[in-house]
């Protein structure tokens, strides 16, 4: 066998692993996922019960920041998969088989279209990646998986403005939103930084943290602005909470003035 042929033989033996290996993780996942939900830990525990942290009228703006966040690291993971950033290459190919398996379990192969969306969400390139290391040229393939996701950034920035209009929100959040993903764009570009440096850089300027990459590592970074973010909103909600329960004591006790003196002008 010369090498041409070992080289070839080579490559569809990462076609059909990537394949494998995904339909292995996706099917367990769809299996387990739907259990976990079921199970009578997450039900009646308290600590996966979102209205404990959060009063119920925030919960549907999660959802909508939720949706926003994902076509941050849908953008991400894109730029990742069409050009190599170096170390942080490692990082990013768990992220991308973790995000598109999460989009592939949310699909149905019952028309010709989700079976395709669901081929071209397969991550080829990322998993051979993980398992030989460096770069293949079963990585090609990549050059159709990285533009799918601009089909979900347009289905999830779609899902944005429809929760936007059913729950009456306003364009606060899409504002804050479009301030982040335009800084994001405008640092990587004129401080030539990777995307992953320019995010933790915006995000640590947009929160008044400096405009620094904290972390060494992808990973670190990664942490770095999970706490950023998670900080951010936990403290703007809990300071919303605070205030509405100052003015809901205050209406409440006026109330029970007005009652009483309701009450009073009845007997005389």
């Amino acid at each position: 066998m010369n090498e041409l042929e070992f080289n070839i033989l080579f490559i569809i033996l990462q076609f059909f692993l990537g394949i494998l290996i995904f339909s292995i993780l996706g099917y367990v996942t769809k299996y387990i996922v739907p259990k976990l939900k079921n199970s009578s830990l997450l039900k009646n525990s308290r600590i996966f019960n979102l209205k404990e942290y959060f009063p119920d009228e925030e919960i549907p703006e999660l959802m909508q920041l939720f949706y926003l966040a994902m076509i941050i690291v849908f953008s991400v993971n894109m730029l990742y998969i069409l050009i190599s950033w170096g170390p942080e290459t490692i990082n990013i190919a768990f992220i991308d088989i973790i995000v598109s398996l999460y989009l592939a379990i949310k699909i149905e192969p019952n028309s010709f279209k989700n079976k395709l969306l669901l081929f071209l969400l397969i991550p080829f390139g990322s998993i051979n990646f993980i398992i030989f290391g460096g770069m293949s040229w079963i990585g090609l393939i990549d050059l159709v998986h990285a533009p799918i996701f601009l089909y979900f950034i347009k289905m999830y920035f779609e899902k944005v403005m429809k929760y936007s209009e059913t729950n009456g929100f306003g364009i606060s959040i899409f504002l804050l939103f479009s301030i982040v993903f335009i800084s994001f764009i405008v640092t990587m570009i004129v401080e030539k930084v990777s995307p992953l440096n320019s995010l933790v850089m915006v995000s640590n300027a947009f929160t008044s943290n400096g405009y620094a990459v904290l972390g060494s590592s992808g990973w670190g970074k990664i942490n770095s602005l999970f706490l950023v973010w998670s900080g951010f909103f936990l403290s703007g909600i809990a300071t919303a909470t605070l205030t509405v329960a100052i003015v809901m004591k205050h209406v409440n006790k006026e109330f029970d003035n007005l009652e009483s003196l309701v009450k009073k002008n009845k007997k005389n």
